[in-house]
């Protein structure tokens, strides 16, 4: 993402797990770590992906320690896909290894979304999780956890009105029973093209403290 880059590697239940580790400016308070999660390991989906870059970008800028990590079989990490079982004890093993007992975010895209939301799910009850964000949530292809109530008021759901790849309407059927607010980009395809400044801008409210 940018020379001051880390780039590490953790374990996980597979063996290694790739890491891109991101830090707050010198100087800045940090609030946490963040823990993004990319697009589908089997189209393309890395933890170099634009979107994951640009949520990263936007934690960082709020004070959080981001790690953008390859799911299981995705560069440098062990394994094979296993259809989010495993990306899901992917993403907890990074949590644990990079944040044992302080504040945490999690975050997702596409993919990454529809595991991000289950390990929110998992962990909420420890009271750790100060945000999480889900961006182009596969609710048409995953079946999505839903959102802890009192979680709501700490997760911003942000999706294109024009995806092309998970139809608003599928997200929206999984919003509307939880009553949980989703933000909808005008406009906006899958990738977001030409408008990850705005996205990056609207992480950044929902994360101000």
């Amino acid at each position: 993402m940018n020379a001051q880059t880390e780039r590490l590697t953790y374990q996980g239940a597979e063996g290694a797990i790739e890491i891109a580790r991101d830090l707050p400016a010198e100087g800045q308070a940090r609030r946490g770590v963040a823990v993004i999660a990319h697009p589908h390991p089997l189209y393309g989906g890395t933890l170099d992906n634009k979107v994951v870059q640009t949520l990263a970008r936007a934690f960082v800028a709020c004070g959080f320690v981001a790690l953008r990590f390859n799911f299981r079989g995705v560069g440098g990490s062990s394994g094979v896909y296993d259809e989010g079982r495993g990306e899901l004890q992917d993403m907890l093993a990074v949590v644990q290894q990079a944040a044992p007992d302080g504040p945490i975010a999690l975050a997702g895209f596409s993919f990454g979304a529809f595991v991000a939301s289950h390990a929110l799910a998992q962990l909420w009850g420890e009271g750790r999780v100060e945000r999480a964000i889900l961006v182009g949530t596969a609710c048409s292809r995953f079946t999505v956890a839903e959102v802890p109530q009192d979680a709501h008021e700490g997760t911003l759901v942000i999706h294109g009105e024009h995806d092309e790849t998970v139809p608003l309407t599928s997200v929206m059927d999984w919003a509307r029973p939880q009553q949980l607010p989703v933000t909808v980009v005008p406009g906006s395809g899958h990738f977001f093209h030409g408008q990850l400044p705005l996205l990056k801008n609207l992480a950044m409210r929902h994360l101000r403290p």
